[in-house]
């Protein structure tokens, strides 16, 4: 294990019971109707039990609470034991969800077995996204589908106009009387990790179509848009110069 990757480890084991609490949360509004309404229209026609989703870096769950409730066959995937047990307690009652620990980077699950991937705020974090896409590239079924959702999280570190929207969110959640989500959190740390991780600093999502397009992906599109779907009002006004984008590639 790197010394980056047991960073990030530790601190998401860290993180596990908050972030789990805002998975129930999320779970419990019309958040969860929002990304159910974009999933369903995103995932392959068909029955979802004769679909196998790959929940890659699951976290506490909240996608994989949604699929497997619509009746799709789901692998929860997370590198952080303590996330993959609060995934366990989120999704009890569910008897289509398996759960395994993995490094997205290096993955040990088989070749052309899943007929979509799933992801949502793990590619930013890290340390070899490249290969972590030739690594899904890999284990997809041919014309199976990546759907990831992901912001350029930290680009206000290297970027002064970002640093001032990010700033602004921040006065924008206290005059709003809002939740901060960045509260309770361990910002110090996080920024220290998004220093290390090579995506902070690049354009996204284009850079990561031409990367898939590279990794052997044969039809890659994104949506910058898509945090206006599934994103709620709280979130908008505490993420609003991060913007969430959607990427979809099909092998």
């Amino acid at each position: 294990m790197g010394k980056t990757l047991e960073r990030i480890e530790k601190y998401w084991t860290n993180r596990a019971q908050g972030y789990s609490n805002l998975n129930r949360w999320q779970l419990s509004c019309d958040s969860k109707d929002r990304w159910h309404s974009v999933l369903r229209r995103e995932m392959p026609k068909g029955r979802p039990a004769e679909l196998t989703v790959l929940d890659m870096g699951c976290g506490p769950g909240f996608f994989s609470v949604i699929l497997a409730q619509d009746g799709f066959n789901v692998v929860a995937a997370d590198y952080t034991e303590e996330m993959l047990e609060k995934a366990k307690e989120n999704c009890e009652g569910l008897d289509n969800v398996m759960f395994t620990r993995q490094d997205a980077q290096n993955m040990t699950l088989p070749d052309n077995y899943f007929d979509v991937i799933v992801s949502r705020n793990l590619t930013w974090v890290l340390e070899e996204p490249e290969k972590a896409y030739s690594e899904w590239f890999r284990v997809l079924k041919k014309g199976g589908m990546l759907l990831n959702f992901d912001a350029n999280w930290y680009s206000y570190l290297y970027d002064d106009e970002k640093r001032k929207g990010y700033e602004r969110d921040r006065k924008n959640v206290e005059i709003r009387n809002m939740k901060d989500h960045f509260i309770g959190t361990d910002i110090d740390e996080m920024e220290a990790i998004a220093m290390e991780v090579p995506l902070s600093p690049v354009q996204r999502p284009i850079w990561d179509k031409q990367v898939l397009k590279k990794a052997g992906f044969s039809d890659v599109t994104f949506d910058t848009e898509i945090w206006q779907q599934v994103w709620t009002e709280t979130e908008k006004v505490n993420h609003g110069s991060m913007p969430l984008f959607m990427i979809k590639a099909i092998k």
